[in-house]
């Protein structure tokens, strides 16, 4: 049997940030086990697990993988080139480093990462986050020797026999958040008598969405409601110079400090990646859910789908959102019992500790298979 103190885990997971912060979570999870545990990240060059990754301390190399282009690209022509290269220096990374396991999340590197892997034996885990799973997990799905899903009901497309409901591993820094109000609002100079609004667009952002925003932030303002708006760094400049500051109004175009925003927020509006509904449903925030319907499979709104279906969650279509937006968060801003109502239906979804679950089992499977 194999001395934890040895083991070695290759994780890939990027693109955004929803495959990105749960291989980071699983990875501080099994670090917290068994801090001689040796862990490597694969990230996709240019991509933004190359900057998000090396922030929290891990080592990761890039491979030149992209995504295909669903429009006439020649960047298509490259792809199968790209996908030759990296599957060879995928192949050299795991011989040079020698992974007892290799994890992914999702992203254009985790499908090389971990097709090579499985080829070389090594035992390949698979943390699907959505409710609708994308083609790479998939595929990689018979080749896994155990996969993790976020959601239930995933035997429809996974072997029932290799399933873990474990839930979507969040943040470290939101799973346990013990930041103080005062200290929130403090750190946004913001009204504790106020109610606050949170909108996020995911960490590229979401153009309707900061429309909408734009085209309404004052009246919330007048209706004494406090806005920390994430426009995306795609989105912020643009804004930055149409939107009139203000005192209650905190724009940037990435947050720092998600436990602070989370933490005074009274309603969210988000996009539905599964990430961002962990942290919703881990936190208990109410929110409004609009769904990007750009992704794969429309995976997004069956993730919020299973929200709204328990009442947890209001489900918005991205083609009503410059007409219905601003009433809706009006109406759930001044319907203290409604906002009540979606945090006692988001209780039966949470999944306390999914980052540790998921480290136990790996930590556990490796040790009876070795």
């Amino acid at each position: 049997m194999l001395n934890q103190n040895e083991f070695r885990f290759v994780l890939s997971g990027g693109g955004t940030g929803g495959h990105i912060f749960p291989a980071i979570a699983i990875a501080q999870a099994l670090l917290k086990i068994n801090p001689q545990a040796k862990i490597l990240f694969v990230g996709a060059l240019g991509k933004m697990e190359m900057e998000r990754v090396p922030a929290q301390g891990f080592e990761i190399i890039g491979i030149p993988i992209s995504g295909f282009q669903r429009r006439i690209s020649i960047k298509n022509i490259k792809l199968p080139f790209l996908l030759l290269y990296s599957l060879w220096k995928c192949r050299n990374i795991l011989q040079h480093f020698k992974p007892h396991a290799a994890i992914g999340t999702g992203g254009y590197a985790s499908g090389p990462l971990l097709f090579v892997a499985s080829l070389k034996n090594i035992p390949v885990y698979i943390q699907e986050q959505n409710a609708f799973p994308g083609l790479t997990n998939k595929i990689l799905a018979k080749r896994a020797y155990r996969i993790y899903t976020g959601f239930s009901g995933m035997d429809n497309f996974f072997k029932a026999d290799k399933i873990l409901h474990a839930g979507n591993p969040v943040r470290q820094e939101l799973e346990h958040c013990i930041v103080s109000k005062p200290e929130a609002y403090a750190h946004f100079n913001f009204n504790p008598q106020l109610k606050t609004l949170l909108v996020l667009g995911g960490s590229l952002g979401a153009q309707p969405i900061n429309a909408a925003i734009e085209q309404g932030y004052k009246t919330l303002l007048e209706h004494n409601i406090q806005i920390i708006w994430q426009t995306g760094s795609r989105h912020f400049d643009a804004l930055k110079t149409k939107v009139t500051s203000h005192v209650q109004l905190h724009l940037q175009p990435f947050l720092t400090r998600m436990d602070y925003a989370y933490c005074i927020a009274d309603l969210v509006i988000s996009r539905a990646g599964a990430s961002s509904l962990s942290e919703l449903i881990c936190l208990l925030k109410p929110s409004v859910l609009i769904p990007s319907p750009y992704v794969a499979e429309d995976h997004q709104t069956k993730n919020a789908q299973a929200l709204a279906d328990v009442g947890a969650a209001v489900l918005m279509p991205e083609s009503h959102v410059s007409v219905r937006l601003l009433s809706t968060i009006l109406d759930v801003m001044q319907n203290d019992a409604q906002r009540e109502a979606f945090r006692t239906a988001m209780h039966p979804l949470q999944h306390p500790d999914a980052a540790k679950v998921i480290a136990q089992d790996i930590f556990k499977t490796l040790q009876t298979s070795t």
